[in-house]
């Protein structure tokens, strides 16, 4: 086997010191040499290189009795780079904007308005940058303004429907007012940056895989409760996607001879009892732990999050009676928007790795 260049190396190590100042904020280089087991000299090296190339700089001093090299904090230069996460829905799209540490320095928030809706007397009619025939324009707008003037690194969009993970675009149209094929290419000319499509249970999933009630778990399923029913599977530490980018899209699944999604959508779920709910939501929680066998299932979207512990302990039980596989059900725990707070996080990581190296 050969041993790593000097080159390669040296990428290695200035790679971990910057996800240690991800993780921990700013560290001084006893503390850096500690937590990456390097050399004082390596660590010395290290350190002048990143500041070099200005991604790292000197935040402060650790220590009011301390002084000299050995007391200076480094951290990241937040003002590195930016990326946006936007969440496209069939009544709205959202934009946040962060800094390169997942600070949000923006956010915007667009109606998507169809042609045909009827406009409130009195109210001008919308312009044309608010017309759902310029979706990509007024994707365009709103991550400009919440950009504010900073230059973007990438950019993620979550939206429902099929997404081809070789293409990059939807395999089938969505109901989204305004879509068509090739939006995200459209809006990546727009605003001169990547840009990435991605389905957007998928990028709920990264989110509570992340921050909610998958952290640490290697395999899950989010069966997704919402006006859109789908499913995300993680397995083996990996998103899985599917050739197409059909998999976990259980709301097309024929349960007691009716379509899933029917059953459990959002403006269905609203008028059941708790335990009819669970009764329906568990037949589709069922099938995933019988074919995938995830030990976790996960209840996202606005009935699941809604449903909370309550509704996750009823699912269980009638789960636990449908399928031979052990399996633990949890409400989503993510705070605020799992689509977009997904977008933002796989934002980051091709940023990060872009500028980070």
């Amino acid at each position: 086997m050969k041993s790593a260049t000097p080159s390669l190396a040296r990428a290695i190590n200035d790679r971990l010191a910057l996800d240690l100042l991800l993780q921990h904020g700013p560290l001084t280089a006893p503390q850096l040499r500690d937590l990456t087991g390097l050399s004082r000299p390596t660590v010395s090296d290290l350190i002048e290189r990143l500041m070099e190339s200005g991604l790292i700089q000197v935040t402060g001093e650790y220590g009011e009795d301390r002084r000299g090299p050995n007391a200076r904090l480094y951290g990241l230069v937040a003002e590195r780079a930016h990326v946006a996460g936007v969440d496209v829905r069939r009544s709205a799209l959202h934009v946040t904007v962060v800094d390169i540490t997942g600070r949000v320095v923006g956010s915007s928030t667009r109606e998507i308005v169809p042609v045909s809706a009827p406009q409130a007397p009195g109210t001008p009619a919308p312009g044309a940058g608010d017309l759902p025939s310029d979706l990509p324009g007024l994707v365009a707008e709103a991550v400009v303004e919440a950009a504010a003037g900073r230059a973007l690194e990438t950019v993620v969009i979550g939206a429902p429907g099929l997404v081809d993970p070789r293409s990059g675009d939807l395999v089938a149209p969505n109901d989204v007012p305004g879509w068509r094929p090739g939006l995200s290419e459209a809006v990546r000319r727009r605003l001169g940056v990547p840009v990435t499509l991605e389905n957007e249970v998928n990028l709920a999933a990264v989110a509570e895989w992340r921050t909610g009630s998958a952290t640490g778990r290697e395999d899950f399923v989010l069966l997704w409760l919402d006006d859109g029913i789908g499913a995300a599977t993680v397995l083996g530490g990996r998103l899985r996607r599917g050739v197409s980018g059909g998999a976990g899209e259980i709301g097309f699944l024929e349960v007691d001879g009716r379509p899933y999604c029917d059953q459990v959508a959002a403006g269905t779920a609203d008028g059941l009892a708790p335990e009819v709910l669970a009764e329906r939501v568990a037949k589709g929680a069922a099938a995933l732990v019988s074919i995938l066998d995830p030990g976790l299932v996960v209840l996202g979207g606005r009935t699941g999050r809604a449903g909370g512990d309550a509704l996750a302990a009823l699912v269980s039980e009638r789960t636990r009676a449908l399928s031979p596989a052990p399996v633990e059900v949890r409400p989503s725990t993510v705070a605020g928007n799992a689509v977009l707070q997904g977008a933002v996080l796989t934002a980051l990581d091709l940023a990060r790795d872009t500028v980070f190296g």
